[in-house]
């Protein structure tokens, strides 16, 4: 097991339809944007956890360093140091010796990803510069010496704040990376690190929280306490006094009716990632879904990110409150047509809250830009008068957006449908002028 997420029993399953035990789990580094399972999964199988020693993990486990090797069968993995995301950072070589005592393929945890590589800016006892020259080297000396039909494995796919823009791929070859990966075609180790640290994503906080919990080794989930329904009058109490009411129904939904001052995140898009990042690992959030399945798999994936204090759902969700007799607020919603119409007469302004390189590839002309992912710190400072259009790629982005800024007072916020995908598939005016950031 490489990496294993923090409900483990997918993989018990797996090894048991195969008729197979879990000996060995190897993690990559000290992962900053998920919770990882390997102490539970340790704890049940028995199985040895291997990290990179440079990580000093205080759970038990064997250090591995270059040139550790472990042979399963046919098959051959051994270990490459590969500091620079992180200083323990390690890629994982695979050998399949029936077929050739060349290597096969390379998981590349988040060293290398498909047309990107990893963010230098996740150790605290490093500069960014410092972490960029080591990835550099790391890449050079040791990743790209591997021959060009290598496969390829990365931790992440697009979407991922653990690097600035990677494909949505599952796999590659170090021969394609080596064409294609805009990192591996900077020629110099000094411009290397000027690209990587010139722009970076911006580093949620519970970034290093997670870190630390996967040093140290996450509790077991089976030792969280059950989640308990609260009645709409209990609610409406904890809301009063400040409480988090989490909607993680569809952007639609929401739209339609909510608790008010709830935040939507749903469920179909980054939900965990999202949260941990707008709400904070140590949010108690009271969540709304559509039913008893939907509330465990929220529980579920906020769990994945270090959130564990969730402090119950609203029993029979948002039915339930309309039953009790509690008001609904609801989010207006526009199509890109409608909202063409209305910036034609003066009627709307435009919030974009986008990363910047989607902003910086192509935007609408009058829209202000503030990204969704610096909401955590500040609201962007806009005017409450007059409707405001938030919108993103598609639609999910904006919806979040629209319900932190309804949250905290503004009446007349609408989200646009479709986000800049539907803007663009109707043809209409785009610009990619550097941005000028609303307030």
């Amino acid at each position: 097991m490489v990496d294993p997420q923090r409900d483990i029993d997918v993989y018990l399953q797996a090894a048991a339809a195969q008729n197979l035990r879990i000996r060995h789990i190897f993690e990559t580094h000290l992962h900053a944007d998920f919770v990882s399972g390997h102490m539970e999964l340790a704890a049940r199988t028995g199985a040895t956890i291997y990290m990179g020693a440079k990580a000093n993990a205080s759970f038990p486990h064997t250090p591995v360093t270059d040139g550790f090797a472990l042979e399963i069968g046919r098959c051959r993995l051994s270990v490459l140091e590969t500091p620079g995301h992180t200083p323990e950072s390690l890629c994982l070589v695979l050998t399949d010796l029936d077929r050739s005592t060349d290597p096969w393929a390379v998981l590349t945890g988040d060293t290398l990803f498909l047309g990107d590589v990893g963010r230098p800016d996740l150790s605290p006892a490093h500069t960014p510069q410092q972490l960029a020259g080591l990835l550099y080297d790391s890449l050079h000396s040791k990743v790209l010496r591997l021959a060009d039909s290598v496969l390829v494995y990365p931790a992440h796919g697009a979407g991922s704040l653990c690097g600035r823009n990677m494909r949505a791929e599952s796999s590659s070859t170090i021969g394609i990376e080596r064409l294609t990966n805009y990192a591996l075609q900077i020629r110099t180790r000094d411009e290397f690190i000027h690209e990587l640290t010139s722009v970076v994503p911006v580093k949620p906080q519970y970034f290093q929280q997670d870190a630390e919990i996967n040093r140290q080794g996450a509790a077991a989930l089976d030792a969280l306490p059950p989640l308990v329904a609260l009645t709409p009058a209990q609610v409406k109490y904890q809301l009063e006094q400040g409480a988090i009411v989490l909607d993680t129904r569809a952007s639609d939904a929401f739209a339609a009716g909510h608790v008010p001052g709830s935040v939507n995140i749903a469920l179909s898009g980054q939900f965990a990632s999202w949260a941990g990042a707008l709400l904070g690992l140590h949010c108690r959030p009271i969540l709304v879904a559509e039913n008893a399945e939907k509330v465990a798999e929220s529980r579920m994936r906020l769990a994945r990110v270090g959130m564990d204090n969730v402090a119950g759902y609203l029993e029979n969700g948002v039915e339930g409150w309309k039953q009790a007799g509690q008001p609904l607020a609801r989010l207006a919603q526009v199509t890109v047509r409608e909202l063409q119409e209305k910036l034609q007469r003066g009627a709307v302004r435009v919030l974009d809250v986008r990363r910047e390189p989607e902003w910086q590839a192509g935007h609408m002309e009058t829209a202000a830009w503030y990204p969704l992912d610096c909401f955590a710190e500040a609201l962007p400072h806009l005017s409450q008068e007059g409707p405001i259009a938030v919108h993103c790629k598609s639609g999910y982005r904006s919806a979040i957006a629209c319900s932190l800024l309804l949250k905290v007072g503004y009446k007349n916020v609408v989200n646009v449908i479709g986000g800049f995908d539907a803007w663009q598939k109707e043809q209409q005016p785009a610009t990619s002028v550097s941005p000028a950031a609303a307030g």
